[in-house]
């Protein structure tokens, strides 16, 4: 069973830092898959941050680009999110999400995130004026 589990968030004044960290275990490779990066405030839709695909490409919202950084480590399984001057709006529950096999394009657009079929639990990211 593979599970995806989600640590690194926290709180923080605006203009600080936090890299968030999913670790994917069981029957799954961080390499062969797209994986990306969703977030959701209250009462609030769930946007995509950022996500990666098989060839390493990678792809931001508009909101986040030359803040945020997406990358994963095969040697660990692990992908992680490196954000930046954190700012209040950038409050939320922050996700992880895995596709079930390769993929290639953009992993935030509808099409590509109806692939991501795998989704961790969810750590929160508070940032405070």
């Amino acid at each position: 069973q593979v599970q995806l589990v989600e640590s690194g968030g926290g709180s923080v004044q605006a203009g600080g830092s936090l890299r968030l960290s999913c670790v994917v275990s069981g029957y799954m490779s961080v390499e062969n898959v797209c994986m990306g990066w969703f977030r959701q405030a209250p009462g609030e839709k769930r946007e995509g941050v950022a996500g990666i695909d098989v060839r390493g490409t990678t792809m931001y919202a508009y909101s986040v680009k030359g803040r945020f950084t997406i990358s994963k480590d095969n040697a660990k399984n692990t992908l992680y999110l490196q954000m930046n001057s954190l700012q209040p709006e950038d409050t939320a529950m922050y996700y992880c999400a895995a596709s079930s096999s390769s993929c290639v394009g953009d992993v935030l657009s509808v099409a590509g995130s109806s692939l991501l079929r795998t989704w961790g639990q969810g750590t929160q990211v508070n940032v405070s004026a």
